[in-house]
């Protein structure tokens, strides 16, 4: 008994790193872009750097694909629209309706959750997911915005992104027999055929940046982008979907923290106020995956 409140606390601290990286990771990508590195480009750049690192990597392990082929094709196509259609919409849209909009994810796992996982939602864990929601709806709300229904190509963008997000969180938990390199790497796959396409199709030039800004690019994905997608899988392989959501709302606060802290924007009262409502939430998850195993 006292051996599983420490093994299930890494999942949540995965879940926790990897959201509070997601808060932040907007800071790197705008110097990039400062420096002309933009868009689809910076996707593409970012992803294909993982992906070489994460291939290297299953090489050298000789690992294989243990079983259901089909799940993780499903994966990459979901985890390709969830990041490009994402990155799409925050170019053509409103950022903090985009926001809003993709935050709804954790009510799609919750659906997918049922459906493809057959996992069942206890009255606190509805709660819990309550919180969070209301949560992510204090901190974004805006009178000014709307309700949070697509009226534009970017919203639906926006929505359709975190519904792939949601089901890329099913199937990572789906495949959980499945080695977590291979399942990095399919997500990785998805996202760079999809950047790669999509630039095909709008006909994107690649931008006039010097070698440096290039290799940063690189260096960021080889080295961040892993980090964050691996800390993400491995919270999401050992943990229920819907649990997972709510902490990976904390992506949230963390962008609003780094946000007063690396930029003149101040956090406001209720960011303050959705943050708790989100913090709050996360803990009771944290607290049933550690009673729970």
């Amino acid at each position: 008994m006292p051996t599983k409140a420490p093994l299930a606390i890494i999942p949540v601290i995965c879940l926790l790193l990897s959201a509070s990286l997601w808060g932040v990771f907007w800071y790197p990508l705008r110097l990039l872009d400062g420096l002309g590195m933009v868009g689809l480009w910076s996707t593409l750049t970012i992803f294909g750097s993982a992906l070489a690192f994460g291939m290297v990597l299953v090489l050298i392990r000789g690992t294989g694909i243990r079983s259901h082929p089909l799940l993780l094709l499903v994966l990459a196509a979901a985890s390709g629209w969830c990041n490009v259609a994402f990155i799409q919409a925050v170019l053509e849209g409103n950022v903090l309706r985009i926001t809003l909009l993709f935050f709804l994810s954790p009510l799609w796992t919750v659906l997918l959750g049922r459906l493809i996982l057959r996992e069942r939602m206890s009255r606190a864990a509805q709660i819990t997911l309550l919180f969070a929601m209301l949560g992510a709806m204090i901190m974004l709300w805006n009178a000014e915005l709307g309700l949070p229904w697509p009226q534009d190509w970017a919203d639906w963008l926006a929505i359709s992104s975190g519904l792939a997000f949601a089901l890329s969180n099913v199937m990572v938990r789906k495949l959980y027999e499945e080695d977590i390199w291979i399942k990095t790497v399919f997500a990785w796959v998805g996202v760079v055929i999809l950047a790669a396409a999509w630039i095909v199709v709008v006909d994107s030039p690649w931008p006039p940046v010097d070698q440096t800004v290039v290799t940063m690019t690189v260096l960021l994905g080889g080295t961040a982008m892993a980090c964050m997608t691996l800390l993400v899988l491995y919270g999401l392989t050992h943990m229920p979907a819907h649990q997972a959501a709510v902490i990976l709302l904390f992506e949230l606060v963390a962008g609003a923290l780094s946000a007063q802290w690396l930029t003149d924007e101040v956090v406001l009262l209720q960011e303050w106020v959705g943050g708790a409502l989100i913090v709050t939430a996360a803990y009771f998850a944290a607290r049933r995956q550690i009673r729970n195993v």
